[in-house]
């Protein structure tokens, strides 16, 4: 029987191991360098520059098309830059602010978080499917939904190994496109399955209040991003269409290749829990550590674009911190997990990364992987 999205998955426990002390040792490590230098860990201008300049990746490139003033491929080249924002939107805005890390106040986190609309996307099944469930049970086969195959991409060497499979090194790339697209309809069975199975985790929520706002907001960005340059430009049905894949492709490619490189490469470990098993070998820090890789961690331009989730390490262990204190926490964290001799799993270069990505994609394509059990 499956434990996908089954409320009875929040009951496993996470073994304490000989590692046991090492969060607690971490923390303590992290914690005393904010306070030496007394630094908050939200976000500080420059989390606050850099949501301005994302959302202005999207918005202003959207409307200097619907002035109609440009040639059919500036506007295209437009929509090239909408699809960059939005991305820019979700990794650096969005991101941090569901977590609750952007800023100390409720509510901006909450209004920073819904930004998440803009791309299209729904902020509850986000939150569920990513805070709960990826966070927790990282690449734990049938819990955590990340390392679902894609539509016809294996991604943990738990999943029903398919002939089709031996070529994904080759297509995978392509189909990544279709992220943000195939979204616009899994929100509603993700939404559907998580509120009917209670999985909301103390949400002060209901089924139709999030169907509703589901609709809504769907209609809304529908509306915003087709039928009003539909309206007010002198452009065809396909040419319309044409500019909306492209956004989304951009942006569809670089959210699934940052996110994968995190998880799906060599030397990060993938797990199942069988239904007669309630504990995993690791604690949970431990199981961040076995399971999640750093990439480019010296390199400036994209740390700050894809929002620090090249140091997913740190990420992982700390959500509660905001992404522009990844980088200097990030010695610290492997050097507490070298004193505890647990792996910190990197890769030197943005480039060796997605290398070993197909990599991996390439075996998971080919044999059944030899993968720690849980």
């Amino acid at each position: 029987m499956s434990r996908k999205n089954d409320p009875q998955a929040a009951k496993l426990r996470f073994y304490p191991t000989s590692k046991a002390d090492f969060f607690s040792t971490l923390r303590k490590n992290v914690d005393n360098y904010f306070k030496e230098n007394e630094i908050s860990k939200y976000g500080n201008h420059h989390f606050a520059i850099k949501t301005a300049t994302m959302l202005g990746l999207y918005i202003i490139p959207f409307v200097l098309i619907l002035t109609g003033y440009f040639s059919i491929w500036v506007m295209l080249f437009f929509t090239f830059l909408i699809g960059i924002g939005k991305a820019g939107i979700g990794m650096c805005v969005m991101h941090d602010a569901n977590h609750g890390s952007a800023y100390p106040s409720k509510t901006i986190n909450k209004v920073l978080g819904n930004t998440m609309y803009l791309l299209g996307a729904s902020t509850f099944a986000w939150k569920i499917q990513h805070n709960v469930l990826h966070h927790t049970y990282t690449n734990i086969y049938d819990m955590d939904e990340d390392i679902d195959s894609k539509f016809i991409i294996r991604l943990s060497p738990y999943a029903e190994l398919k002939k089709f499979h031996k070529y994904q090194h080759i297509y995978a790339l392509p189909l990544y496109c279709f992220l943000t697209l195939a979204v616009l309809v899994k929100d509603f069975t993700q939404v559907i399955s998580y509120t009917s199975k209670n999985f909301q985790f103390k949400a002060k929520t209901t089924q139709f209040k999030e169907v509703t706002i589901l609709i809504l907001t769907k209609l809304a960005y529908l509306g915003c991003v087709l039928l009003l340059p539909y309206l007010l430009l002198d452009i065809t049905v396909w040419q319309l269409a044409i500019g909306f894949c492209v956004a989304h492709f951009t942006t569809g490619i670089i959210l699934s290749v940052v996110f994968q490189l995190a998880h799906v490469v060599e030397n990060t470990e993938h797990h199942q829990v069988l239904d007669n098993e309630d504990n995993l070998e690791n604690t949970w820090a431990a199981h961040q550590l076995h399971t999640t890789a750093d990439f480019a961690r010296n390199n400036r331009l994209l740390s700050w674009y894809v929002g620090g989730l090249n140091f997913q390490i740190e990420h992982h262990l700390f959500p509660n911190i905001c992404h522009v204190h990844y980088k200097a926490i990030s010695d610290i964290v492997k050097n507490t997990a070298q004193q505890f001799n647990l792996p910190y799993n990197e890769m030197p270069t943005f480039r060796s990364a997605i290398k070993s990505h197909l990599k991996t994609l390439k075996q998971l394509g080919q044999v059944e992987l030899q993968s720690t059990p849980a």
